[in-house]
C-alpha cells in the first residue's frame, strides 16, 4: 500500500514539473501591426448631424498604421500584451454631405505615435484546428479593453492646397491643448499558431479619448486678433466656399439661393468671428458655431499582424544544462563515507 502511494505521488509530481515546463515555454511572442487607421469627429460624415462610433466616419479617409508588439502569456485564458503603433488619421469637410460642414470647409491630417498596454482575455480557443491530431495549428480569439498614451500633432492645409501647418502652434480656437493624451482601447482579435512559432493575426480596436482636439475642432470661431499671425486664415476657410448662387436681379447683393446640382449651403454669416468694427476689444462680438464640444474625438485602427514565438525553457532546463552555457556549478561537498 505504501510502495503504491508512493509511485502514485511520483508521478503526481512528475506530472506537476511537465505541467510548469509547458507553462514556461512558448509563453513570449514578438511581432509587427500593418493595416489602416480611421477617426470619428467633427469633420466628414453624413448628412445628419453627428452620430457616434463607426456610422459617421469616411472609409475614403482611412490611412496607413503600422507598429511592433511583444505579448506574454499569463495563462491559458490571459495574454499581456504591450505595442507602439505610428498611424495616419485625417478628414475634410469638402467630402461631406452636411451642408453645414461643407460650407466650413476646414481639413486636417494627423500622425499619431501610440503606446498601448493592454490585457487579452480568451474567448475561444482550439488547439488542434481542423481535429486531425496532429497539433500543427492552433486558433485564439480575444477580446481586450486596455489603456493608452498617444501624441497627436494635427496640421492642416489653407483650402487643401499647399504646405501643411501645424494647429496647435496657431491656438485656432484660443486653447492651449496638449501634444499628449490618455486613451481607452477596447477592441476584439485572433491569431492562428502554426507549428507553436509562426503566428498570424487580425486586430480590431477603437480608442476612446478624453479629448476634442484630434481634429483641432471643438467650440466656436474665436476672435483671430488674439492669435498668432498667420491663424485668420486656417481657422476659418469658409470664404473659399460658394454659399449658393447669387441672383443678378438683386445687385444690391446679399441674395443667395441653392444652386440646381448642389445642396443648400448656410449662408457665410454663420462662420468666423464678427466684433464691434471688426476691433479686437471685447464689445459687441458674435462667436458662431465652430464643432461639436459635447462629444470627444475617438480613433480606430484595424491591424494585420505576425509574430514570432520564442520558444523558452523551464527551471528545470536551465539547472540541469546549466553547464553548456559556460556556467560552472557550485555545489555542496559532501564528505566520503567508508
Amino acid at each position: 500500500m505504501n510502495a503504491r502511494i508512493r509511485n502514485n505521488a511520483l508521478v503526481l509530481l512528475f506530472m506537476a514539473s511537465m505541467a510548469g515546463t509547458t507553462k514556461a515555454q512558448y509563453a513570449w511572442d514578438f511581432g509587427i501591426h500593418l493595416g489602416g487607421a480611421n477617426y470619428l469627429g467633427e469633420m466628414g460624415g453624413k448628412e445628419l448631424p453627428r452620430r457616434d462610433f463607426i456610422w459617421d466616419m469616411k472609409l475614403s479617409q482611412t490611412r496607413w498604421c503600422v507598429g511592433a508588439f511583444a505579448r506574454r502569456k499569463i495563462n491559458r485564458l490571459i495574454s499581456i500584451n504591450s505595442g507602439i503603433l505610428y498611424f495616419r488619421i485625417q478628414g475634410a469637410d469638402d467630402l461631406s454631405t452636411n451642408p453645414a460642414r461643407v460650407g466650413r470647409n476646414l481639413n486636417f491630417r494627423n500622425d499619431m505615435l501610440e503606446w498601448y498596454l493592454r490585457p487579452e482575455f480568451t474567448i475561444f480557443a482550439d488547439n488542434d484546428l481542423g481535429g486531425r491530431g496532429r497539433y500543427h495549428t492552433d486558433f485564439r480569439l480575444f477580446g481586450y479593453v486596455g489603456v493608452a498614451l498617444y501624441y497627436s500633432n494635427p496640421k492642416s492645409q489653407i483650402n487643401h492646397q499647399g504646405d501643411f501647418f501645424s494647429l496647435h502652434d496657431y491656438t485656432t480656437e484660443l486653447v492651449n491643448y496638449s501634444h499628449f493624451g490618455l486613451a481607452i482601447p477596447v477592441g476584439i482579435g485572433m491569431h492562428f499558431t502554426i507549428h507553436r512559432r509562426h503566428r498570424i493575426g487580425w486586430d480590431f480596436g477603437w480608442r476612446t479619448t478624453f479629448t476634442d482636439y484630434l481634429d483641432d475642432v471643438s467650440t466656436v470661431y474665436k476672435n483671430y486678433h488674439l492669435m498668432p499671425a498667420g491663424a485668420q486664415a486656417l481657422y476659418d476657410m469658409s470664404d473659399f466656399v460658394t454659399h449658393g448662387t447669387q441672383f443678378d436681379t438683386d445687385p444690391a447683393g446679399g441674395l443667395y439661393t441653392q444652386d440646381a446640382d448642389n445642396p443648400a449651403l448656410p449662408g457665410q454669416e454663420q462662420y468666423g468671428w464678427e466684433g464691434d468694427d471688426d476691433s479686437p476689444g471685447p464689445s459687441k462680438l458674435t462667436e458662431n458655431k465652430r464643432g461639436d464640444p459635447t462629444h470627444n474625438d475617438s480613433y480606430l485602427t484595424m491591424t494585420f499582424t505576425y509574430s514570432y514565438v520564442l520558444k523558452g525553457q523551464s527551471n528545470f532546463y536551465r539547472q540541469r544544462y546549466s553547464w553548456m552555457r559556460g556556467k560552472k556549478r557550485i555545489g555542496r561537498k559532501s564528505r566520503a563515507k567508508f
